[in-house]
């Protein structure tokens, strides 16, 4: 894997993975529709296409290439009904079908655990179209991974733990969520799980 593409790029744990990817050698390229929110010392290392993820051109402009791809696109507080992530995600899915790109990672949440009913009524239309999101991975014949975390915490990195269909606990550091989202794209025990992450709960 020498070159990766990142959808939502630009958001708190976006720019994590932006900046794991580089950490890790790799040549990124980032869908943004406004390249100016990624920080000036950002800019310069990253292939950066001006464009939105519900423009398939766009998406598939971003995809040309690349080895493999995070989705980590986000309403930032907006919890308005929205479907964003969701068409965003089969645009997505359907460009790196088109280019031959198996591995996929997608940040979700892990409101994904719980039924629908169980979930805050204020993050219910949010988790709604997560679940539209997910069903577009186990649709789809990529290798996909559905990454979803709890509580994202702007702490500094920690030790997390991982876990298939449950999550570990009740947060877990931007920068340990961004990391993951990177490094699991080789790792082929991840493929088709939804994963749990988060920091051990203390005894």
């Amino acid at each position: 894997m020498k070159k990766i593409a990142i959808f939502g790029g630009t958001g708190n744990t976006g720019l994590c993975a932006v900046d794991a990817a580089l950490k890790k050698g790799l040549v990124v390229r980032a869908l943004a529709r406004d390249p100016a929110k990624f920080p000036v010392e950002v800019q310069s290392k990253v292939e950066i296409v001006q464009g939105d993820v519900l423009n398939y051109d766009d998406v598939k402009k971003t995809v040309e290439g690349v080895d493999a791809a995070v989705i980590v696109l986000g309403t930032r507080n907006d919890v308005k009904p929205t479907t964003m992530m969701s068409e965003g995600t089969k645009n997505i899915l359907n460009a790196l079908k088109e280019a031959g790109v198996k591995p996929v990672s997608g940040c979700m949440s892990s409101f994904l655990f719980m039924e629908i009913e169980k979930v805050t009524p204020m993050l219910r239309d949010l988790t709604q179209d997560h679940i539209r999101m997910l069903d577009a991975l186990k649709a789809s014949d990529r290798d996909w991974i559905a990454v979803c975390p709890p509580h994202i915490a702007a702490e500094p990195s920690g030790n997390y733990e991982i876990k298939h269909g449950s999550s570990p606990g009740r947060a877990i550091s931007k920068y340990d969520l961004g990391f993951f989202l990177v490094d699991c794209l080789d790792k082929p025990e991840h493929y088709h799980q939804m994963v749990g992450i988060a920091k051990p709960l203390q005894a």
